[in-house]
């Protein structure tokens, strides 16, 4: 498997485990290119022959801070390109989702939208302390399509996931492991020693155990998926045209509170 291709994505082996590396400038936020190398990267992890566990981390500030605003406003100027990347956004999910190799989210920032999503859809997450993550796809005026409705009912129920994305409030680390949506949140030099040590346990057994364990618990996941995830992409595509939709984006880039008509 060759990886020297990807252009936004880092990969570094340490014995049998591969670290994966957002590194896409400052706040890691999403374009094309990141998507579609995201589109692929999971599905070229699990074929890799020289690991048995991935963790996946941001560089700099963030995980992966959601979409970039320059993207955003090239989407609405021309929808066609939104329609475009719904096959990339549902492999995403599904790369995720259908590889049997576990996957250990480092989260080492802010991880909001999508990066919210391709974070919590990993095995286990542990995060520094002072990250915050939240899927605020409603305040820049977009459903949640991108995997927000698949994946926060099943973490934290459906009352206290249509809170986050209704609201698309972000939330601290430690109130995110309080409630069960991420699995650890520990000061940023224990970070690391953390993830070691969970990696340490799960690679000590048996690599067949492990994969096909983690393979039949994401059989209910990938169901709820494949019922949710063309019906909130075709969603999203309807929300990209609306004035509001306009409007979160110009008031964003602007710095200033965004005026919404309901239109």
């Amino acid at each position: 498997m060759n990886f020297d291709d990807y252009q936004r994505l880092k990969f570094e082996w340490r014995e049998r485990v591969l670290w994966v590396t957002i590194d896409a400038g400052p706040m890691n936020a999403v374009d094309f290119g990141l998507h579609e190398e995201l589109a692929k990267v999971f599905y070229d992890v699990q074929a890799d022959e020289r690991s048995d566990l991935i963790v996946l981390t941001g560089t700099g500030r963030a995980f992966c801070a959601g979409g970039d605003m320059d993207w955003f406003q090239e989407m609405i100027d021309d929808p066609a390109k939104f329609r475009g990347i719904t096959v990339d956004a549902k492999r995403i999910v599904n790369g995720l989702l259908e590889m049997e190799k576990p996957i250990v989210c480092r989260l080492n920032g802010a991880a909001a939208g999508l990066g919210a999503s391709i974070a919590l859809l990993c095995d286990v997450i542990i995060a520094d302390e002072r990250a915050k993550i939240g899927d605020p796809h409603v305040k820049v005026g977009l459903v949640a399509g991108d995997g927000g409705a698949v994946i926060w009912p099943q973490l934290i129920g459906f009352a206290r996931a249509k809170e986050m994305l209704l609201t698309g409030d972000m939330l601290r680390a430690s109130e995110a492991a309080a409630m069960g949506l991420i699995n650890y949140a520990v000061p940023a030099d224990e970070l690391d020693a953390k993830v070691d040590e969970l990696v340490g346990r799960i690679t000590c057994n048996p690599r067949w155990a492990v994969r096909w364990t983690k393979t039949a618990v994401n059989l209910v996941l990938r169901d709820i998926a494949n019922k949710v995830m063309d019906a909130a992409i075709a969603y999203e595509i309807s929300s990209n045209s609306t004035s509001d939709r306009q409007e979160a984006v110009s008031a964003f880039v602007e710095k200033r509170a965004p005026k919404f008509t309901g239109e």
